[in-house]
């Protein structure tokens, strides 16, 4: 399942951001979300953001698995010109922290003569709007539980010589890496019409299955010993859907289980943390998924290759 969303205001948003850049910008700083650090990072923020000292903050690390946690921010500090730190709801005034690390990123800016210009992005739903409200000590945004909400970019002084830009949630025009798409609609960083609630469910469980079964038995109670836990992780994710389902109640006539409820149900347990502290991926998941998606666009690159000179061949005249 391809998963792809790209409404009209995020190309407004990618003009807005170049723009921005024109006017001057000396760090940038990308929330992802602690629990899928690398499927919300933003490639065409990447692009719009190169040469530029970056602060990565995997926001809602209280939601996500510590030891993963500390494996990701070791990936990133080890990136040139990167910086990186986890942040939680704990964090009632996290400005402070955030302005040093930015004066730190760029040290020859500071001051009323040359006032230091932030940007901060990320996908949508990564949380930004509650820490930009933290931030600014008051409602500056709109928030919650839904893709989307911010639609305008926004200045707010961190300091007397530091301003923020805050702008609307940017995803990509094309997902290549399904995982990542999988990943970001469980999150709700994809509009709820962009995807498909069951499918994005057992792709979701798919990953609890392999990580963390013990967690996932035990929200929905369907298993209580450890070799019951094994045998969870090692079921089709389409029969463990159906198990919750029963396990819930959720069925319909002739006690057929109401797979879209279920769906619901995990998606909802997910966001919320009900299920507990879980990461879904690691470094090593990502070199994987993009050592596949890398196969494949070679594979369909030459594909199209082919398809053009086969045209190409057609239409030329014979002699």
């Amino acid at each position: 399942m391809a998963i792809q969303w790209f409404p009209g205001h995020m190309h407004a948003t990618r003009k807005a951001m170049v723009e921005r850049f024109k006017a001057g910008i000396d760090v940038v700083i990308e929330l992802l979300d602690a629990r899928l650090p690398a499927a919300s990072l933003n490639p065409l923020l990447a692009e719009l953001t190169a040469g530029k000292p970056a602060l990565k903050i995997l926001n809602k690390q209280d939601l996500a698995d510590p030891a993963r946690t500390e494996a990701w921010l070791a990936h990133y500090n080890a990136l040139p010109e990167t910086h990186a730190y986890g942040l939680d709801a704990s964090e009632a005034a996290p400005a402070a922290r955030l302005v040093q690390a930015c004066r730190a990123l760029a040290p020859l800016r500071g001051g009323m003569v040359k006032p230091l210009r932030v940007l901060i992005c990320g996908v949508p739903n990564v949380g930004k709007s509650t820490l930009i409200n933290t931030l600014a000590k008051r409602k500056a945004t709109k928030t919650g539980d839904e893709a989307g909400i911010t639609k305008t970019e926004q200045a707010i002084a961190l300091a007397s010589d530091v301003t923020l830009y805050d702008t609307p949630g940017l995803l990509w025009p094309r997902i290549t890496v399904p995982e990542h798409g999988i990943l970001l609609a469980a999150s709700g960083a994809v509009g709820r019409n962009a995807y498909d609630e069951e499918e994005v469910a057992l792709g979701l469980i798919e990953r609890l299955q392999a990580g963390y079964a013990a967690a996932l038995g035990a929200r929905y109670k369907l298993a209580a010993t450890p070799e019951a836990v094994a045998e969870l992780a090692a079921q089709p994710s389409e029969l463990v859907l159906e198990r919750i389902a029963r396990h819930r109640g959720y069925l319909g006539a002739g006690s057929v289980p109401h797979l879209h409820k279920a769906a619901e149900a995990v998606l909802n347990d997910f966001r919320s943390a009900a299920i507990g502290r879980v990461t879904l991926e690691t470094p090593q998941d990502q070199a994987v998924w993009l050592a596949a998606t890398a196969e494949r666009e070679a594979a369909r690159s030459a594909k199209k290759a082919a398809r053009e000179a086969a045209s190409k061949k057609a239409r030329k005249p014979r002699a």
